[in-house]
């Protein structure tokens, strides 16, 4: 089999996370810490097919190992040819427990950590699954500005939490985020959204917010607020669609590796039908095949029913609950492939 010119990034859950989020799109999984050795095995497996390859040690929580700093550097000598990037991530379990993790941040170029929330105190603790999450996402906060890095708060909001989430806007006013950010030249950022259907939050369907009771005081901070619609306006929209639900990678293609070895496209969440297979008990040639051709079960069965039947079986035109196009598109799509 020829190399592949495309970039292939490997996303490997090496450690595992502190966290069972109830939002989390890639659905939960077993902590597991992978042996000593499994990184490089992972990076050897896909070498011989591929000229450029990005090695990324964190699936979920990022950093969750004690060795950190010699970990990011193992991850960007593995990688060949397009080093791993920081985007805003980081871990806010770490930052509070070890003052010399906010440093290791900036010296990696980190200029925006994003934190995630569920409302306030009550709620974002139910919904990362540990007491007192709430209280480090604060404590984060101000080691972050201490250290002249800018919070980048989101929250996902629902209707049972609606409330506490507009809630966060008056804590924002009263530690004063914007203008101490903008003290050392950076910009504060908070935004609302409902997030995707699949994983762990599609198992919230029945609490999704519907667009007419977001708080009218969130409105400026959720993205692209115009173009998310009722359920029941995308159903009317797409009734007579027939073209079907595509997934593909053009120059890039993403890895999702699980801690038992299980692949999967950064596509939607990791379950069976959407698996491309298991690095130690497949053949490789044929298991470097699938992802080349993208052929796995699920994107082989979205080629076989349309838009508009996927709103016929699995769309409510009745419902007020708000997506985007997209976010919609791909929870029908995942009614009808984990249904088979």
């Amino acid at each position: 089999m020829k190399t592949s010119d495309k970039h292939l990034s490997l996303v490997v859950d090496l450690y595992g996370c502190p966290n069972r989020c109830r939002h989390c799109w890639l659905g939960h999984m077993p902590n597991r810490r992978m042996e000593e050795g499994a990184d490089e095995w992972i990076f050897q497996y896909f070498e011989p097919f591929f000229e450029n390859i990005t090695f990324y040690s964190w699936l979920r929580e990022p950093d969750f190992c004690e060795n950190y700093r010699e970990r990011w550097e193992r991850d960007r000598h593995l990688s060949r040819g397009i080093a791993p990037r920081r985007f805003e991530l980081g871990s806010f379990w770490r930052i509070v427990r070890d003052r010399q993790y906010v440093k290791f941040l900036k010296e990696v170029g980190v200029q925006k950590l994003q934190l995630t929330f569920f409302g306030l105190e009550r709620y974002t603790d139910e919904y990362v699954g540990r007491k007192g999450a709430f209280q480090e996402l604060l404590q984060t906060t101000e080691i972050l500005i201490e250290n002249e890095i800018a919070p980048r708060w989101q929250a996902f909001i629902n209707e049972e939490n609606k409330e506490e989430v507009a809630g966060l806007l008056s804590l924002i006013e009263e530690r004063g985020l914007y203008e101490r950010c903008a003290a050392f030249g950076s910009d504060f950022s908070f935004f609302v959204h409902a997030g995707s259907c699949d994983g762990e939050n599609r198992k919230l369907y029945g609490i999704r917010i519907n667009k007419q009771d977001i708080p009218r005081e969130l409105i400026p901070y959720f993205p692209n607020y115009d173009e998310q619609k009722p359920e029941g306006e995308w159903c009317r929209q797409l009734k007579e669609e027939k073209g079907c639900v595509i997934y593909h990678n053009e120059e890039d293609i993403v890895l999702n590796i699980s801690n038992t070895y299980d692949v999967f496209f950064n596509f939607t969440h990791m379950t069976p039908n959407w698996k491309i297979g298991n690095l130690k008990r497949d053949d490789r040639n044929e298991l470097i095949r699938r992802v080349l051709e993208e052929d796995i079960l699920a994107l082989n069965l979205a080629k076989n029913i349309t838009l508009g039947e996927l709103v016929g079986r699995y769309g409510d035109f009745c419902s007020d609950k708000v997506f985007s196009l997209e976010d919609y598109k791909s929870y029908l799509l995942n009614c009808y492939v984990d249904g088979q």
